[in-house]
């Protein structure tokens, strides 16, 4: 992690008591964010339907979310404040509550991989495809010269076209198919790698005389990981009992995939929250999480836990195609505060805070399992929903009849 400034803690107690601008007044003073910003957040941080009417389709009104801040957390020995857009009360709390816990031994810790993004371009009819296969290896030098040509943008600033796989789908049916791995740099990458597809498809199809098909990116970047690792404390998690019930469940979803998918869905409970808020494709971090928890043949969970002589450590390992460049991150002002309030510098910085972020959603969950069991944790929270539900309920009720 970048620091954001000498000053800057994620331990602020009793933040939840406070006011919402007795909140945004704690960012300005810890130099998390500028008055501007909270000037912004303080009218509610909506998009104006101008700007909504430019990002989308057929926009009719702005639809919001709650924008809140996890606390706690330390990642790569600095504190970062976390954003998360989520209407479950109980993601935040128990995410912030769990970066309590993984703080008091470090914290968490990751790395992520180069930011190598996947695009494919597909062939149907190929008359000879274990042929065609070693053509256009054989070419791979104009083809990596093609690809890079179309962005040259990306090239300048030290991206471009790495690596290639051809793979023969189905001999038979003559269907073979490219792979380009694209180092995208700081941005997710989407539109950089369905160039590179569209510029190379036309002399690939020279070399292999087959139909061309879709010429797309892969929303399953293996070689864009993140990996985030922590050790929790016996001490930390409320005895060894905590501890021996958490590495259970965690045995149990590698055994079982239809406990897998409840434990991958906690981890993207943190994941995706954290995406929403800084402006990224959540829809593809799920897509890719899923279909890499699947690769072996069978669902397996995205985070193990296993036991130590002091606690237990938890090992995360997934794809995270993120940016900080592009896409809403240049028009959506509540996003670009989340980013101010972060504090990231990269794409891979932000990657590891997602992927710490997960792992601490799914350590609250297994922590409550193993303890009172989450229905208990959740109906508490459920209750502050349902009197702010009903809240919302006699207001709309004043308004409708102060309008007739």
């Amino acid at each position: 992690m970048s620091k954001q400034t000498p000053a800057v803690t994620s331990r602020i107690p009793g933040f939840y008591r406070e006011r919402i601008e007795e909140r945004l007044r704690t960012m300005i003073e810890t130099g998390l964010l500028s008055e501007k910003s909270v000037r912004h957040l303080e009218r509610g941080g909506e998009l104006t339907l101008d700007v909504a009417d430019r990002m989308s389709e057929n926009v009719i009104a702005v639809h919001g979310l709650p924008l809140s801040v996890a606390l706690n957390f330390r990642v790569n020995s600095s504190d970062v404040l976390v954003p998360m857009v989520v209407e479950e009360p109980s993601v935040v709390a128990a995410a912030s509550n769990a970066a309590r816990q993984v703080r008091m031994t470090g914290g968490f810790f990751g790395e992520a991989t180069a930011p190598i993004m996947t695009t494919q371009v597909q062939f149907d009819d190929v008359p000879n495809p274990k042929e065609a296969k070693a053509r256009v290896e054989a070419e791979r030098d104009l083809i990596f010269k093609i690809a890079d040509e179309a962005i040259p943008g990306m090239v300048k600033r030290g991206g471009g076209c790495r690596d290639m796989d051809v793979r023969v789908l189905d001999e038979n049916e003559g269907v073979l198919v490219v792979h380009l791995y694209v180092d995208v740099g700081d941005a997710m990458g989407a539109n950089v790698v369905d160039a590179v597809a569209e510029a190379v498809a036309p002399r690939i199809h020279e070399l292999t005389g087959g139909t061309v098909g879709l010429r797309i990116l892969s929303n399953l970047p293996l070689r864009r990981r993140v990996r985030v690792s922590c050790d929790v404390s016996v001490d930390a998690l409320g005895g060894p009992e905590l501890a021996d019930g958490i590495v259970r469940a965690s045995r149990f979803a590698e055994l079982d995939p239809f406990r897998a998918v409840t434990h991958n869905k906690g981890i993207m409970n943190g994941v995706d929250a954290v995406a929403l808020a800084m402006g990224q494709d959540w829809r593809s971090i799920e897509a890719g999480a899923h279909a890499f928890a699947s690769l072996g043949g069978q669902y397996k969970p995205l985070v193990v836990w296993r036991r130590t002589d002091s606690g237990i450590r938890g090992e995360l390992d997934m794809p995270m195609a993120v940016g900080t460049v592009g896409g809403s991150t240049r028009v959506h002002r509540g996003v670009r505060a989340a980013f101010e309030l972060m504090g990231v510098k990269n794409a891979g910085e932000l990657a590891v805070v997602m992927g710490a972020a997960g792992m601490a959603s799914n350590l609250a969950a297994l922590r409550a399992l193993a303890g009172e069991g989450i229905q208990r944790g959740h109906m508490r929270l459920h209750s502050r929903k349902q009197e702010v539900q009903e809240s919302a309920r006699l207001h709309a009720k004043k308004v409708e009849r102060g309008a007739q």
